[in-house]
């Protein structure tokens, strides 16, 4: 039994918090959870797949979360080791959970017109603050004379980052990804549509799924996953491969802009005034390594758009999230205030 919870990512962080909780039923059991749909959690546990209904909002779940089931009714989440968030798309001022417990993020792009360097900065910021480790996936390197050039202009935007060129369409190369999802591993899998994130899917693991070609003008690709799940793989891990996004806004992600950034961020610390703006001041070291070539006048910018967006959009989910909170205590208060009544 404890195999098997291993096996579905089961360590003694989550084991920790189970031990600490002295009112636990002992008939409850963990599940991962595999999907989560507005009215039920599906999920893995040592007996196998299992349908729960959450005791808070599906909102409050990811895929990839660690619950508690007694019944047929699931916990809350247990505390996670990493958490992958993004600005809710749309107006909506909230955040909105992608995966959790997500040990390597894979970031899919291709060997064509949608590598695109600002697009996958955003996305190593997203991975940093998340604490998964960050690897990022070349697509259609069949279709390309040169991948390794498009590998190592991903790897030069971090010394921490491994990338690698595969042909999505070959069984034998995608296996390449095999250490990222074996045993315990979960990989997940974010990009645009039609980067080949479901073709790899396909064959990491037992699944299917229907895929589509991209357009020929601009190498933009269709929806074809639409919702998230957990998928066993044939190494022996987890995948989770998410629906393509067209629009990736970054909240609460200070550290991880700081960490793809870092460049930047340490030589702006050696600057002559502390609140420098990198625009006129005396003194300023950005503005003096610029000036000999040795920062790039577009990565600074890129840099400024990204600190600026993760601010705004970090400051308008926390309002959000205060005035939840407010709306929640009024509605504890009146639910106490009716028991109260009740009782007399």
């Amino acid at each position: 039994m404890i195999d098997i919870l291993r096996n579905l990512g089961w360590s003694t962080h989550f084991a920790r918090q189970v031990e600490l909780n002295p009112n636990s039923d002992p008939l409850s059991h963990p599940v991962r959870v595999a999907a989560v749909h507005r009215s039920r959690l599906d999920g893995f546990s040592t007996f196998g797949p299992i349908s729960l209904s959450p005791v808070v909002a599906a909102g409050f779940y990811a895929v990839g979360d660690w619950v508690i089931a007694t019944g047929a009714a699931a916990s809350e989440p247990l505390e996670r080791t990493t958490e992958i968030t993004r600005r809710a798309a749309g107006e909506e001022s909230k955040p909105q959970l992608i995966a959790a417990n997500v040990d390597t993020l894979g970031i899919v792009t291709s060997c064509n017109a949608d590598f695109n360097v600002a697009r996958l900065e955003r996305y190593l910021a997203m991975c940093a603050s998340s604490g998964c480790l960050p690897l990022v996936i070349l697509t259609k390197s069949d279709q390309c004379d040169d991948p390794t050039s498009f590998v190592k202009q991903a790897e030069n935007l971090s010394p921490m980052l491994n990338a690698i060129a595969v042909n999505a369409t070959d069984d034998d190369d995608v296996k390449r990804l095999n250490p990222w999802c074996s045993k315990g591993q979960t990989l997940a899998l974010v990009g645009s549509s039609g980067v080949g994130k479901t073709t790899i899917q396909n064959r990491l693991t037992d699944v299917i799924d229907a895929t589509q070609d991209i357009r020929a003008g601009d190498a933009k690709g269709r929806h074809t996953t639409t919702n998230r799940n957990l998928r066993a793989t044939f190494a022996g891990g987890w995948l989770i491969d998410t629906p393509g996004m067209r629009e990736l806004r970054l909240v609460d992600a200070e550290r991880g802009v700081h960490e793809v950034f870092a460049d930047i961020t340490d030589l702006a610390m050696t600057c002559k005034f502390n609140d420098c703006a990198h625009v006129t001041e005396p003194g300023c070291a950005i503005r003096a390594a610029i000036a000999t070539g040795a920062l790039d006048t577009n990565r600074i910018e890129r840099w400024r758009k990204l600190e600026k967006e993760n601010r705004f959009n970090t400051a308008t989910v926390g309002e959000s999230r205060g005035h939840l909170k407010r709306l929640q205590k009024m509605h504890d208060e009146g639910q106490a205030r009716g028991k109260a009544k009740r009782k007399t």
